[in-house]
Formats: structure tokens, sequence, C-alpha cells
């Protein structure tokens, strides 16, 4: 491990968002029992908090509609928290019915976003978020909030921090103290990132903010550096770089597990998990969808690394 960087928290928490965000846009279904050893070999690298999967329409996303399915393989797992996305009073009820630890509830922070992404107005999906808490609270099932586009919007470009702050009190309002800002389309930047953490963490009182970064533009790590230096303790990735919003033009991957799990444990902050079995779990999800991933550290490896010197050609002149 390295040496920790002055300001950063001693352990960070990570959230493996692959099996849901990484694999919801692959166009050729991976069959159920490949997403469960996928599971099982994240599990197995030391990773505990998982967005496994959403109960959402088979028609809308159809690589989750054997959500019921993957829940069941792991749902005893009492080492595990395991968190479902569900977009609406359905979605909720087989949640609920499948037994997942705590449902992600997800709005944009974008009107249009929002509306290509779950055919909904802002305001029509916080309304359908009030009767969720209500089956929520006579489930005893825990409830988080998610606000995708929290950084910038394709189709509208920047988004008022007003309306973070807006969507972020009304989940704290229906009783979520776990609140994701996802990059949905990669326009955060490091600055944006702490003036956002600082001005919801002065303005939420109790709230546990995590962050939720794509590298569209090659900055994903940096802008974790920067949550980093806020004291932000949770962050979400997706192993090997899988994933991309559906719903976004020029979407790419999450910021790859393995690779936000090199930077942390460089950086001294303890993660909980093996590096070496988190890159076999990366090289299985490239396998399964049958393409390279963009994941840096499973490529080049960890930095001490070494090869011999047999391994590449001697420069001739």
């Amino acid at each position: 491990m390295g040496q920790r960087i002055a300001g950063f928290p001693d352990t960070v928490i990570i959230t493996e968002v692959g099996p849901r965000d990484g694999l919801q846009s692959e166009a050729e279904f991976i069959p159920t029992a490949q997403k469960i050893a996928l599971i099982q070999s994240l599990l197995d690298a030391g990773l505990r908090r998982f967005e496994i999967t959403s109960f959402v329409s088979p028609r809308a996303v159809p690589q989750m509609r054997d959500a019921a399915e993957v829940m069941a393989a792991f749902r005893d797992r009492d080492d595990a928290h395991l968190t479902a996305l569900v977009p609406n009073l359905r979605g909720a009820s087989a949640a609920i019915e499948a037994g997942v630890d705590a449902m992600v509830l997800f709005a944009s922070a974008s009107e249009s976003h929002n509306r290509k992404n779950v055919n909904r107005s802002r305001a029509e999906s916080l309304a359908g978020f009030a009767e969720i808490a209500r089956l929520a609270e006579g489930s005893g099932t825990a409830l988080q909030g998610a606000i995708a586009t929290a950084f910038g919007c394709p189709f509208e470009g920047d988004v008022a921090l007003s309306a973070v702050l807006d969507q972020a009190k009304a989940y704290r309002d229906l009783g979520m103290t776990h609140i994701t800002l996802g990059d949905t389309t990669g326009m955060a930047t490091p600055a944006l990132v702490i003036d956002w953490v600082q001005a919801l963490a002065e303005a939420l009182p109790g709230v546990e903010f995590a962050l939720h970064f794509h590298n569209t533009r090659g900055v994903g790590l940096a802008c974790a550096y920067a949550g980093l230096s806020q004291g932000v303790r949770h962050y979400e990735s997706s192993i090997g770089g899988l994933g991309g919003c559906p719903f976004v033009p020029r979407a790419t991957g999450n910021v790859a597990t393995e690779d936000l799990a090199y930077f942390l444990e460089e950086s001294g902050v303890e993660t909980g998990t093996d590096l070496d079995r988190l890159i076999e779990a990366a090289a299985l999800a490239e396998h399964l969808v049958g393409r390279e991933l963009p994941g840096q550290i499973m490529k080049a490896g960890p930095r001490l690394k070494t090869a011999s010197m047999d391994s590449v050609r001697t420069a001739n002149g």
C-alpha cells in the first residue's frame, strides 16, 4: 500500500455496479449463470456492496429480465449488501419480493435526460417515489437515492447546482440518507465535484454521499481524487470499465473497479479488496462480453509487477 495522501479518508467503500450498470447496455443477453459467476468472482475479490440488478421493464432493458433469478443466487449472503435499481412501484414490489437489502430510486437532474431515461418528467418521477417510500416503510427495505446527470446533461449541457440540491433534498425528505451523484455522461470535472460536494454537505448534514463516475473524457480518477479531498468515502465503479447509459449519445463505460482500487491502495486508502482477484474478475467480464474492455490495470498490472529482460527485444544501434 502506498503512503496516504493528506486529507484522504483512511478507508473507502466501493460499490460494484458492473452487474447492473455495466451489463445493462449489452446487446447480447448474458446468460444468468454467467452473471452469477461474475458476481461470485467479485465477492471472491473482497467486494461486499453491489448494485446487483434492476427491476425494470424487460422491454426497456432486456438484459435485466433475469433480475429475480440473479438476486435469488445471493439473497442469503449475510456478508454482502445487495441493492437494485427500481423505476416505479411495480419494480419496487418485485425488488422487495426478491429480498434486496435496499432499493435505489433514480431520477435525472435534467428534465430532458429523465424523459429519455424513464419516459417521465422529473416531477412525475419524484411523485412516484413517494408511493415507493410508503411501500418500503411497510416492508422494512431501505431506500437509497441516485441523481443521474448530476454534473451535466448530453442534451442540455450544464446542470444547475440548484436542481441537484432540490432533488437531493426531496430524497432526504423521503427518508434517504445515502445519495449517489451520478456522472452519467462523463461530464464531471474535479472543480465541479469539489463545488457540488461542498454545497451538498453544507445543505444536507447527516446525508452520506456517494460518487459514480464514467471515464468518458478520461478524468474519472481525477474526479475521484477531488471527492477524496472532500472526505467522500463511497464510490461506485464497474469491473473492467463495463457500462454506459443506453439512453445517452456517445456513452462510454464507468470507471473500472480494478483501476479505482489500485489508485486508492496506492494512495494509502484501504478498500478491503484483492487487486489480483479483481484483475481476474475483469478478465472474466471481458470474456463474457466478448470484446476488449477499457480497464487499464487489467492490462498493465500493478506498478511493481516486473518482467524478465528476455520478454522484450533489445534495441539495435
